[in-house]
């Protein structure tokens, strides 16, 4: 005997591979982010380490922790939007060839590429931040005295 199965379950039962790799799929674009982010923080952390001396000089030249702070800070930005602005015209590109794929999605949204644009910048601009605060911290006298 049939039994009447809702359409809804029947759709969502059609549906679960597709589910579970869209949540596979988003679990290793948070570790791959979360990769991404410790390696820029380390990238912007050895440039700080290297130019200490430089620091050093500019702040006892008197350039304030702001300035000292944005002029770190603006690198890793410029190496963001750098990175950024390809990677989404590449990312619109080929989502072309995943349209058939996403179900019940347009895979050219502009607030999908705006958010994630915004987000891949909020992180390089966290990782390079953190290091730029610090070399704003370092006091001249003991940087210039150590070389």
């Amino acid at each position: 005997m049939l039994s009447a199965t809702p359409l809804t379950e029947l759709l969502a039962a059609a549906l679960l591979p597709q589910r579970i790799a869209g949540v596979a799929a988003g679990g290793l674009g948070l570790v791959g982010l979360a990769l991404a982010a410790v390696g820029l923080y380390g990238v912007a952390a050895f440039a700080v380490s290297r130019r200490l001396h430089e620091i050093g000089v500019r702040m006892a030249l008197g350039a304030r922790r702001g300035q000292v702070t944005w002029l770190i800070t603006r690198r890793g930005l410029v190496l963001a939007i750098a990175g950024v602005a390809p990677g989404l015209a590449l990312a619109l590109a080929l989502s072309r060839l995943l349209a058939g794929l996403l179900h019940g999605l347009d895979p050219a949204d502009p607030a999908t590429y705006l958010a994630i644009g915004a987000l891949l910048t909020a992180v390089a601009l966290t990782a390079s931040w953190l290091p730029a605060r610090r070399a704003a911290r370092v006091d001249p006298v003991t940087v210039l005295r150590s070389e």
